[in-house]
């Protein structure tokens, strides 16, 4: 036999081994991350929602062509907090904690699941007030960032436990 016609036969000999175990691939629609890409999700409406509803639906890969199986509904607090003092009593960093509480409804109906998830970033309090601005909106895409990825990790534990 020639190389490639073995390597076709091993190939196909070890798929078939593969089916029989039961293996299915990480990212298969067989599992809890299938049913990811079904879901609606729902923010408040303001610059710090919409951030978070956009990381959400990338962490989740949301498909749109295909009606939703769920619904997700969060609500987003945030606070921030002055660390650290200059001479002229003004703050260095900021602390900034964003508090999500998630509802997840299946689309027929049934009981909903809630979760909370918090999350806490600092950034660097600037003097001009353009970098300032720009410092503040990076902690809050980056505590978005984080905040979506707990919710996706407590979304895949809610699934995979029916």
């Amino acid at each position: 036999m020639r190389a490639p016609a073995v390597a076709l036969v091993a190939s196909l000999g070890l798929s078939v081994l593969l089916s029989g175990c039961g293996f299915t691939p990480l990212y298969g629609d067989a599992g809890a991350g299938g049913s990811l890409s079904r879901i609606a999700v729902t923010t408040q409406d303001d610059r710090l929602g919409y951030r978070v509803r956009e990381q959400l639906e990338d962490a989740l890969g949301r498909d749109g062509s295909r009606p939703p199986l769920w619904r997700l509904e969060t609500t987003i607090e945030q606070s921030r907090r002055p660390l650290g003092r200059r001479i002229d009593d003004t703050a260095t960093r900021y602390e900034l904690t964003v508090r999500g509480s998630w509802t997840l409804t299946p689309s027929t109906g049934g009981d909903p699941v809630t979760g909370v998830e918090t999350v806490t970033t600092t950034y660097a309090a600037a003097d001009q007030p353009y970098a300032a601005i720009a410092a503040q909106q990076d902690g809050e895409e980056r505590a978005a960032a984080e905040l979506a990825r707990l919710i996706r990790l407590d979304l895949l534990r809610v699934l995979s436990n029916p």
